[in-house]
C-alpha cells in the first residue's frame, strides 16, 4: 500500500524486524524437537524476546501511546486515546513443535476502534495490512474476502479447545452442526492468520471463543476492511470485548451465524 500512514510504517518495521528473530530462533527450535530438554524453556524465551523487541521499536516512534501485549502487564501511555494491541508470536504451539504456521500480529487502537493492523507471517513472507477506510492488503496486492455463497462450497476455520478447558463440548457441537454442510472445517492454531485468511478468501469465515485482545484485534480490521462481517457470538459488543468472534463474508454471514449460534 503506497500511501500507508506513518503509524503503519512503524508497524510494518517493528513486525518485520521480529519476524527475523523469530524465524532465527524457529531455526534453532527444529533442532532442539530432537533434544532430551525439548525446547518448551526456549520458546518462552522467544516469546518474551519478541515482545520486547516489538514494545521497543514501538514505544521508540509513539511513547505516548499504550501498549497491550500478551507476555507482560498492560502499560498505560499519556495518551489515553491510543494503544498498541500486540501478539508477538500467535500460534506458539506451532512454533513450539517445529510447524511452519505463526505470525507476528500489531493493531493501533484509537478511541476504542482499531485503525491500523500488521499481521507478519514470516516463513512465507506474508505481510497482511490494513488502515481504517483504506483496504486490506497482502504484500501490496488488495485483498477481498471470498464471493462464495453455497454453504457447501465453503472452508471455515476455527480453534479447538485444548487441555480440559470448559468450552470444548460447545465447540465440539458447532463442528457437529457445521461440518456436514461445508467443504472443510481448518484448525491450524493461529487465530491472526485465520483472520488474515478469511480477508484473502482462503477461508470463507472463522469462529472461536475465549480468545484475547492480542489474538484478534489486527485480523478484525483486516477482515473488515477487505468486505467482510465481523460480530461477536453472543453478544452485541466488540469481539475485542467479549473475547468470542465470528466472521465471514455478507453472502454466507447469516446462514453461518446460525450454525455457531444455534446451540440447542
Amino acid at each position: 500500500m503506497s500511501n500507508a500512514s506513518a503509524n503503519l510504517n512503524i508497524m510494518v518495521k517493528a513486525a518485520r524486524i521480529t519476524g527475523r528473530k523469530l524465524l532465527r530462533d524457529f531455526n534453532e527450535v527444529e533442532n532442539l524437537q530432537v533434544s532430551t530438554k525439548g525446547p518448551g524453556d526456549f520458546v518462552s524465551k522467544a516469546d518474551t524476546m519478541a515482545e520486547e523487541t516489538i514494545r521497543e521499536q514501538l514505544t521508540e516512534a509513539r511513547p505516548n501511546y499504550g501498549f497491550l501485549g500478551e507476555e507482560s502487564d498492560e502499560t498505560f501511555g499519556e495518551d489515553p486515546t491510543r494503544r498498541w494491541i500486540v501478539d508477538p508470536l500467535d500460534g506458539t504451539t506451532n512454533f513450539l513443535h517445529g510447524m511452519p504456521h505463526w505470525a507476528v500480529s500489531i493493531a493501533l487502537e484509537h478511541r476504542d476502534q482499531i485503525v491500523a493492523a500488521v499481521i507478519y507471517d514470516p516463513l512465507k513472507d506474508e505481510l497482511f495490512t490494513a488502515e481504517k477506510g483504506e483496504g486490506a492488503w497482502v504484500n501490496g496486492k488488495r485483498l477481498r474476502v471470498s464471493g462464495r455463497s453455497e454453504l457447501i462450497e465453503t472452508v471455515f476455520a476455527t480453534g479447538v479447545p485444548f487441555g480440559g478447558r470448559s468450552d470444548l463440548p460447545e465447540t465440539l457441537q458447532d463442528l457437529a452442526r457445521i461440518m456436514p454442510v461445508c467443504a472443510g472445517v481448518r484448525r491450524w492454531g493461529a487465530a491472526s492468520l485465520d483472520l488474515a485468511y478469511v480477508a484473502a478468501g482462503r477461508y470463507d469465515g472463522y469462529w472461536e471463543r475465549r480468545l484475547h485482545p492480542w489474538d484478534i484485534a489486527a485480523g478484525i480490521l483486516l477482515v473488515k476492511e477487505a468486505g467482510g462481517i465481523v460480530e461477536s457470538i453472543d453478544s452485541d459488543d466488540s469481539p475485542i470485548v467479549t473475547g468470542d468472534i465470528l466472521v465471514a463474508n455478507e453472502p454466507l454471514f447469516n446462514r453461518f451465524a446460525k450454525l455457531v449460534r444455534d446451540t440447542h
